[in-house]
């Protein structure tokens, strides 16, 4: 039988919560399938963590799970403690020195699920976003000087490098040629920024030609937003920094229905470190202890992780009982306009996979 190590890493708010829905609906997958098993690792890393620790896991944290086969996080973030100290001392801890440099983000209209946009009935909207997760805005490179003084003086450093735009674009003219429409958008901003970003679209038409079958175009990003919303259909693969992918894959799972059905793949291509797999909705401590957060999100995370491991029967599986527990609205929770609790969109999972004879 085919084992696979997972490190499982809840962290904050409703992470622990979906991590368990997760979890569970994980082993389900690997009783039906019967051809694998996880051995799931625990870390108890986040805020609760740092509040006891004075850092949001252990300085051999990295260490602990390099050699797993694949993370499942859940998210990270507290009211009490700073939002700068817990995503740079847990996630991007993890994502960065991984190399987890392909963020992906797919995201469509589930059955049952209605789009906010009037035309859209579901195959309108069928997208997968790329975003560039080791560097860019999100690089770290910056710093502030004469605190408390008027000339206080903060910066923060847009760094983009040839290797890094180099190798996210050829991952993402490889995702979209993968895809039946074997169609990418670049998205850019190099009209105002003009060294970085004009670097990055120099090397999105150098990769491009290593790519004739696929279809390319370029968008600065203001207009993509507006893309998005008016002409969906016009759009499968996107590309785009670490910001600007970030803010268009929150307004591209809010299109799709709710952020609580978005999921993610932090992917290292190379497979050198583990991959990691979260719900891209974060902690919720609003709704937090309620027993209402969705897990769709991270079901398909794990979907995600599944194919990653090679198991492609198993994440099929849950796919399409994902799709079965969404097209009942007795399923759905309030982010979606019902009043369905985790439990029972957990146990529906479940019990879709353990019918599953297809």
């Amino acid at each position: 039988m085919r084992s696979y190590r997972i490190a499982a890493i809840p962290g904050d708010g409703i992470g622990t919560e979906v991590i368990a829905a997760g979890l569970r609906a994980l082993a389900v997958c690997s009783e039906r399938d019967g051809g694998f098993r996880l051995a799931v690792d625990h870390f108890d890393w986040g805020s609760d963590y740092y509040k006891a620790h004075g850092r949001m896991m252990p300085e051999n944290g990295r260490d602990q799970i390099r050699h797993h086969d694949a993370i499942f996080f859940g998210a990270v973030g507290a009211p009490d403690v700073p939002d700068h100290v817990t995503l740079w001392g847990l996630r991007l801890a993890i994502c960065q020195p991984f190399q987890q440099y392909a963020n992906v983000r797919p995201t469509r209209v589930l059955p049952g699920i209605t789009s906010p946009l009037r035309h859209v009935s579901g195959p309108e909207l069928d997208w997968v976003i790329v975003r560039e997760n080791s560097e860019g805005e999100y690089a770290g490179v910056g710093g502030r000087v004469h605190k408390g003084f008027p000339h206080e003086t903060a910066t923060d450093v847009a760094m983009f490098t040839r290797t890094g735009v180099t190798r996210i674009m050829r991952y993402a003219f490889g995702l979209a040629r993968s895809r039946p429409r074997k169609r990418l958008t670049v998205v850019t901003k190099s009209n105002a920024q003009r060294h970085a970003m004009v670097m990055w679209d120099e090397i999105a038409a150098e990769v491009a030609a290593e790519f004739p079958d696929v279809d390319c175009d370029k968008m600065l990003v203001d207009a993509m937003t507006m893309r998005m919303v008016m002409r969906p259909d016009s759009i499968d693969t996107i590309v785009a920094t670490n910001l600007h992918a970030d803010i268009l894959s929150d307004l591209a799972a809010a299109l799709a229905g709710s952020l609580g059905i978005a999921p993610t793949g932090n992917i290292n291509p190379e497979r050198e470190f583990p991959s990691m797999f979260e719900p891209i909705h974060g902690s919720a401590f609003d709704i937090t202890g309620k027993g209402i957060a969705n897990p769709v999100a991270t079901f398909w995370s794990g979907a995600m992780m599944l194919e990653h491991l090679g198991e492609r029967d198993a994440a099929a599986r849950l796919m399409r009982a994902i799709e079965r527990v969404t097209a009942d609205p007795r399923l759905h929770t309030p982010d979606l306009g019902g009043t369905a609790t985790t439990a029972q969109v957990t146990d529906a999972v479940c019990e879709a996979l353990l019918g599953d004879n297809r």
